[in-house]
């Protein structure tokens, strides 16, 4: 079923565009079903780019989607419209009355600074402690999956060598359920500064790796019940946003290296190669599954 966002949205032309089915509100409320409420907690820098990323990943399967953008109260981003942000987007308090299916965290561009330095930590952590009583499942992506582990599990990040950035090859040994479909070696972006260490995740109990790679480290981790997932790696990637960075990176004289195993012959003028995207869905598809398994009709909302 399609994903039912405002058409007014600039990520509903985005989608369509790409294939997505999309409907508008108008049109979903004249069917007899209820959408799963999925919450979009954006912090990433360039909003929209996110929202259209994460939407086209969740959209295209069988469940009729509604997204709810989720904006933090204590930081006011600077790179995306205020007019966007205060007609598109909640913050907490808000979202704690109406209630959630799913939860979707993103990265943020904070990675070198210890969490409690985040000037947002404080509203995330309550965020992350509501979502775990009331959300059936928060999937954390990036920079957010350290700040899960972190929270959840006292599990610290460490600061590489040199910047993380390519595409990779993954593999798994078991197909769980968020796995299912997906090839047993496939491709994953990465694009990070830091890691979460296999070794840490090993030591607790209740946390399952599901898929990793020899090149860079972890992918996927999971908790026993599957309400905290973990992706530290940029499954939600468009063909170019590697390039953008690298690109971006350049013009600002920080002087990247060239992402991994991405552009042709490592050239730059060439257009990479979209390696990833068909297991990207597959796994995100896959959690939205198992959202819309376990989630309650009637949502639990916070007393």
């Amino acid at each position: 079923m399609p994903i039912n966002i405002s058409k007014n949205l600039p990520a509903y032309t985005i989608l369509q565009e790409k294939g997505v089915f999309v409907i508008s509100k108008s049109r979903a409320q004249s069917q007899d079903i209820r959408p799963l409420r999925i919450g979009i907690l954006n912090l990433m820098p360039l909003k929209e780019v996110a929202e259209a990323q994460i939407m086209r990943m969740i959209g295209n399967g069988p469940l009729q989607i509604e997204p709810v953008l989720i904006q933090t109260k204590s930081y006011r981003p600077k790179n995306t419209a205020s007019s966007h942000l205060k007609s598109f987007y909640k913050i907490f308090s808000e979202v704690q009355k109406e209630g959630l299916d799913g939860l979707i965290i993103t990265g943020a561009p904070v990675e070198t600074l210890d969490f409690e330095e985040v000037q947002y930590w404080d509203e995330l952590c309550e965020i992350m402690s509501w979502a775990k009583k009331y959300v059936t499942s928060t999937l954390h992506l990036c920079w957010g999956a350290q700040a899960g582990l972190y929270y959840h599990f006292g599990i610290e990040k460490y600061l590489l060598p040199k910047k993380c950035s390519g595409v990779y090859t993954h593999s798994h040994t078991s197909c769980p359920l968020l796995l299912r479909g997906m090839d047993d070696i496939f491709y994953a972006p990465h694009s990070r500064f830091t890691e979460v260490r296999q070794d840490d995740i090993q030591k607790c109990t209740d946390l399952e790796i599901l898929a990793q790679s020899h090149e860079a480290g972890l992918l996927l981790v999971a908790n026993k019940d599957r309400s905290l997932v973990f992706d530290f790696g940029h499954l939600e990637y468009d063909r170019m946003t590697l390039a953008d960075e690298f690109f971006r990176d350049q013009k600002e004289d920080l002087h990247p290296n060239i992402p991994e195993n991405y552009f042709p012959e490592d050239d730059p003028t060439k257009i990479p190669k979209l390696l990833w995207r068909a297991n990207a869905e597959i796994f995100f598809r896959n959690w939205v599954n198992s959202v819309y398994q376990k989630t309650p009709y009637i949502l639990p909302i916070t007393p």
